[in-house]
């Protein structure tokens, strides 16, 4: 198993609404083939970023099978804009429990 790790730095005075917006989009990716479970946690010292984690079976699982999905196009198109810079997105192994 792997853990995506993407840090989202959200536009200004657009928060409440990326987060109804994630709301709604997260079935999208809870339908993915790999798909394990998901975490959104906001920064306590910026309430603009946020840290959104993804366990997937394997790497392959969000690399090619979600980003390569049709379903990744309805994803981008209701998160994506709300996004300055775009997410630093990076996959992680368990190296100790």
């Amino acid at each position: 198993m792997i853990q995506e790790l993407a840090l989202l730095h959200i536009r200004p005075g657009q928060t409440a609404e990326f987060e109804t917006a994630f709301a709604g989009a997260q079935r999208i990716i809870a339908s993915m083939k790999g798909y394990v479970r998901h975490e959104l946690q906001r920064c306590l010292e910026d309430d603009h970023k946020y840290a959104l984690l993804v366990w997937w079976d394997t790497l392959e699982d969000h690399t090619e099978g979600f980003r390569g999905s049709a379903e990744y196009q309805e994803w981008r198109s209701l998160l994506h804009h709300f996004y300055d810079p775009f997410p630093t997105v990076e996959h992680y192994a368990r190296v100790l429990p």
